[in-house]
């Protein structure tokens, strides 16, 4: 069954907290839920962190149910016993919620969250991913073995960025460990997102439809700006905008043709005083069903 999620960094930012610091909490529930009709939301650094109860109270208040939320990995620095002990509050959050998914990403050595050019993001060479990648495969064991899938988001400014990072990442994981593919980050990272998701689709465990904004993607590449530089920018937006340069209906064509059953979550962050969260969510969703109908995936 498919079912179509938001996140709530398109209203209020977890990276930079002062994008959407005005937005009331209870605004961002009321229109991803009952204005907008999103099935459910990921994680936020507004809501509850550690009352898996709470959480599910005040999310299922606005007939939304919680999909899943990021967990930063740091197998490049601590031990895979360590990052089982850190990984295990965020598990019994998502089982108590009902969740399916864990999304994950490599931090340790990331340029996402600072100062930097993209360009100086970290690389791992072949050997340097068959590592990590092992490492990897068993918290994805770890997480199977408690009925959680663990879905990794290659993403901007990580050791997992470009086409050729995540085929060498998903060559040295599996079968346990999933991907977490993400339209956006494929494209800004030098993919294809046709190409690289009909590559990987047989291990896809959840869906990102995120959108770019190519004028801007090619700002910050040329004039070496960060990646959080590139999101104040407004180089991600929603599906269904004309500024994007990603088409979707090839992506839900080969999710259909391959029976996925997930969440479609539209994670696409920009400055809320530029763009209105409430009219880019629901353009989002909106094209977003309508080509489920017309691909006969909904």
């Amino acid at each position: 069954m498919i079912q179509f999620g938001t996140n709530p960094i398109a209203w209020a930012n977890d990276d930079d907290q002062t994008l959407g610091a005005d937005i009331p909490t209870e605004r961002i529930l009321e229109e991803a839920g009952r204005l907008i009709g999103f099935d459910g939301i990921e994680n936020g650094h507004r809501w509850p962190q550690d009352d898996p109860q709470a959480l599910k109270e005040l999310l299922g208040s606005h007939g939304l149910a919680f999909v899943s939320g990021w967990h930063s990995l740091n197998l490049l620095d601590h031990s895979v016993e360590a990052e089982k002990q850190a990984i295990q509050p965020h598990l019994d959050k998502l089982k108590h919620n009902g969740c399916k998914v864990c999304i994950t990403c490599e931090t340790s050595n990331s340029v996402q969250g600072l100062d930097q050019p993209l360009s100086e993001r970290p690389v791992l060479d072949a050997a340097g991913m068959a590592d990590f990648g092992a490492r990897v495969e068993e918290i994805a064991r770890y997480c199977a073995d408690q009925g959680i899938a663990l879905v990794y988001h290659h993403h901007m400014g990580t050791v997992v960025q470009s086409p050729e990072d995540i085929d060498l990442f998903m060559a040295s994981t599996g079968p346990a460990t999933r991907l977490l593919f993400d339209a956006g980050h494929c494209y800004f990272g030098g993919g294809d997102p046709s190409e690289v998701l009909a590559r990987h689709i047989d291990r896809v465990g959840h869906f990102h439809a995120k959108n770019v904004r190519p004028a801007i993607r090619a700002k910050v590449e040329g004039e070496g700006l960060s990646f959080m530089d590139g999101v104040r920018a407004g180089v991600f937006t929603v599906p269904g905008d004309q500024e994007g340069a990603i088409d979707f209906a090839p992506l839900l064509q080969i999710l259909k043709d391959h029976g996925y059953e997930g969440w479609i979550v539209i994670e696409a962050e920009q400055d809320p005083d530029q763009r209105n969260p409430l009219l880019y969510q629901t353009l989002g969703l909106h094209t977003l069903k309508r080509i489920a109908r017309d691909t006969g995936l909904i």
